[in-house]
């Protein structure tokens, strides 16, 4: 692999040095900042006015682009939604290094702000299938018991299907759960959720920037099928201390950032955690010596999220970064001790380096640890359960820019994968009775990448990108090749076609047995007889931009899957030793005609609409409805959002959200059977009769969300109150069904039994109208 790295470096600079012709061009490089805390701007437009040349930051902060060179100055205009403009006069007599602190507006716009790109750069942009999401519109909206989750506000978007009632679940474009590469600083991200995934693992007060992208995937990025969900943290203010928090219901919030070494070096650190144990545990020592009382068992989760960071040298910057998050539910008395946790840990190490004006180097470390066990002790009995992956990996990622008609990025990474699947130990205290099983497996997956975002013409823009990953472990090598295609054609300045198409591998699996997102499913790796996953994705679309405010996106694409993976009807999970030979292997398709969304980012009312229709299936597997394909959980034909945001003032902001989306499929059996034991005693039915899979779907998920914010300012603090009203209609949406016997008395034998008559489907709801209120403060 270094032998590739190096032949694509000198490749590349070679091509770039062709093109730069540095005799007659001078390139302008630099970082955008915000100028009230430090942190770098993604995606601030840098133009040179009448000149028709400019750039966009890149997730770095890092700009650079070439205008001819001239004795007489030039204006550059730097802009950022929800900033002020700025203009600065240059005289491009050579190249020049030119850093940039631009100003949150102080009007109504700064409060509304919801996107970093400018709406013009996403007509021009290569990128397709993308989304960008900011904290200040997932506070500013209704959530459930006042939690503000950024996954949550994913899920109105289109071509972005949720699981069940209330929970984060994720499935993109018809691709399962288990197959968004999930991100935090670098750093991968396995289990996402809090709370049998009700709660992300996101505290969007340490968030600064979150990018999804659902098709059209760049290059660096690798590892899974249908989606990247790139989540950055903040970098902490390096001017001045801030104070800030937050306490709902459940849970409170507080974060403290400031400056190491003014403008040099700052630090952030937030934590987020529940209380309902602390009030529980009250409850429970008030009922102490009550023989009639259930004691209510302890559950709660925490969030740990910490950074700093250091500028070197001018051309030099480190990153430390790291999250810690837990989940605890436990159970104790004098007879039984049950505990049941699971989290993820990550740490980040990045370092950046400025070569040059052209050329600029991340490289990056990133550790991730996932893990849960589940603990039961009774009188001379023990039991544990556990299963985890631990991943350590390396970095390098260079972006080039020789000239305004190339920018490139390269690279490689490699990553050591280590998993403990499904440990089981359990025994008596006296040693008697012992027991042992699971599986551990050790793996290394690399990426090599390329790519060039290449302006043909004032019209036509191609970006050109390949990914060579690889998979090694005892049993199994793999190597495949990914072929990364976008494309722009300008019909004028706010109107472009797109297309783009992609190819992913995914080396690693989760083997869940349940459509929930669950703590105890299991990540897998591929070996001899379970092959990577492939997707094979094309998309078409258009967008117009009317009037600089609202942005239309229509796309269609079709994406194919293969060697998917289910468990066979009836599997064995428990205490299994092989967990291979449970396993099944499939294909799957999905596509949509129709996924349109209409944005609007600027005046009083801003928001979206989103519209999704799809059709997604899986099937070829030998065991399953004999070949046949068939819907998955998630194959929801339509899905609407509408999001609203109305700014009445400086003081008062009101939101709403509707969804409509139709019902998940399910799994139902089509009939049973009933017995009875001897003459007069209770009938009892048994043994389901399944059918094909998913043959039944739900009825229609819809859920309207309202909530008014306060804002009030002193001095030295900026405090909002917010009124989230969770169903606001009190619709009583399925969380699952089950099926009910229903019975008749009848004189059988000289005595009374109850007689089954019949079956009936009975819907379980979770959520009924949920009004909280949250207080947010910040000093």
């Amino acid at each position: 692999m270094q032998k590739l790295l190096l032949f694509i470096s000198f490749f590349t600079f070679g091509y770039g040095t062709l093109l730069a012709q540095t005799s007659t061009n001078a390139t302008i490089s630099g970082v955008i900042r915000d100028d009230e805390n430090g942190e770098t701007l993604i995606g601030a437009t840098v133009e040179a006015v009448g000149l028709r040349k400019g750039n966009v930051s890149n997730e770095y902060g890092f700009y650079s682009f070439t205008v001819p060179v001239a004795t007489d100055s030039i204006t550059l205009r730097f802009s950022y939604l929800g900033y002020e403009t700025q203009e600065r006069r240059l005289v491009p007599k050579g190249n020049a290094k030119l850093d940039v602190s631009l100003r949150p507006q102080g009007s109504l716009l700064e409060e509304v702000t919801i996107v970093a790109n400018q709406l013009s750069e996403k007509v021009k942009s290569t990128e397709m299938s993308i989304t960008t999401i900011s904290t200040k519109e997932a506070k500013a909206l209704p959530a459930l018991f006042g939690e503000t989750d950024l996954l949550k506000i994913i899920q109105l978007k289109p071509g972005v299907a949720s699981g069940t009632e209330g929970t984060t679940g994720i499935f993109v474009r018809g691709g399962g759960n288990d197959q968004n590469l999930i991100v935090l600083d670098e750093a991968v991200v396995y289990n996402p959720n809090h709370l049998f995934g009700f709660f992300s693992t996101f505290n969007p007060d340490a968030v600064k920037d979150l990018k999804i992208w659902k098709g059209g995937f760049p290059s660096q990025y690798g590892g899974r099928l249908s989606s990247v969900i790139d989540v950055r943290m903040k970098e902490g203010n390096n001017k001045e201390y801030d104070v800030a928090g937050g306490v709902g219901l459940i849970s409170s919030r507080l974060t403290i950032e400031g400056p190491i070494q003014k403008e040099k070096s700052s630090f952030i650190v937030s934590g987020r955690r529940t209380y309902a144990d602390l009030i529980t545990a009250q409850i429970n020592r008030a009922n102490e010596g009550n023989p009639n009382y259930n004691p209510i068992p302890d559950y709660y989760f925490y969030d740990l999220n910490t950074k700093v960071n250091f500028q070197l040298t001018e051309k030099d910057r480190l990153f430390l970064s790291g999250y810690f998050g837990r989940d605890v539910f436990k159970f104790n008395n004098e007879d039984f001790n049950f505990l049941f946790d699971w989290g993820n840990t990550t740490g980040t190490a990045r370092w950046n380096h400025t070569f040059g004006p052209k050329l600029f180097s991340n490289t990056t470390f990133t550790y991730s640890d996932y893990r849960y066990r589940i603990r039961n002790i009774l009188q001379g009995f023990s039991f544990r359960l556990g299963s985890n992956i631990v991943d350590a990996n390396i970095k390098q990622d260079f972006y080039y820019q020789p000239n305004n008609q190339h920018t490139m990025r390269f690279g490689g990474n490699l990553t050591w994968h280590d998993f403990r699947v499904a440990r089981l130990r359990a025994g008596s205290d006296d040693g008697q009775v012992s027991f042992e099983s699971g599986e551990d497996f050790t793996g290394t997956e690399f990426g090599v990448f390329f790519s060039d975002d290449w302006a043909v013409s004032d019209r036509v823009k191609l970006n050109l990108g390949a990914r060579l990953s690889g998979w090694n472990n005892a049993t199994s090598n793999y190597a495949r090749f990914e072929p990364r295609v976008s494309a722009n054609y300008a019909v004028s300045e706010n109107f472009s076609f797109k297309a783009s198409y992609a190819r992913m591998n995914q080396y690693v699996h989760l083997l869940a047995s349940s459509g929930l997102s669950l703590p105890t499913d299991i990540w897998y790796p591929s070996t001899d007889k379970v092959a990577p996953e492939k997707s094979d994705q094309v998309a078409v679309g258009t967008t117009v931009l009317i009037k600089d405010k609202v942005l239309i996106t229509w796309e269609a694409w079709y994406k194919k899957l293969y060697n998917q993976i289910d468990f066979i009807d009836g599997a064995e999970l428990f205490g299994q030793t092989n967990i291979e030979t449970q396993l099944t292997f499939g294909d799957g398709y999905a596509y949509s005609p129709l996924e349109l969304e209409i944005e609007k980012k600027d005046g009083r009312l801003t928001g979206w609409i989103g519209y999704t229709l799809a059709w997604v299936k899986r099937g070829r597997f030998p065991v399953i409805n004999n070949g046949d394909y068939f819907s998955p959980r998630f194959d929801t034909r339509h899905n609407l959002s509408v999001v609203a945001l109305y700014s009445l003032n400086r003081h008062w902001q009101f939101t709403a959200t509707y969804v409509y989306t139709s019902g998940n499929i399910s799994w139902l059996p089509a009939g049973r059977f009933t017995f009875q034991d001897v003459q007069g005693a209770p009938f009892q039915p048994v043994v389901p009769v399944f059918g094909q899979r998913n043959t039944f779907r739900y009825p229609a998920y819809m859920r309207a969300d309202l909530g008014i914010v306060y804002k009030f300012r002193t001095k030295r603090s900026e405090q909002d109150l917010t009124l989230s009203v969770y169903n606001a209609t009190d619709r009583r949406n399925p969380y699952f069904l089950y099926i009910d016997v229903q019975t008749q008395p009848a004189q059988i034998g000289g005595g009374t039994i109850d007689v089954p008559t019949g079956f009936q489907a009975k819907q379980v709801s979770l959520f009924p109208v949920l009004p909280t209120i949250t207080w947010n403060f910040k000093f």
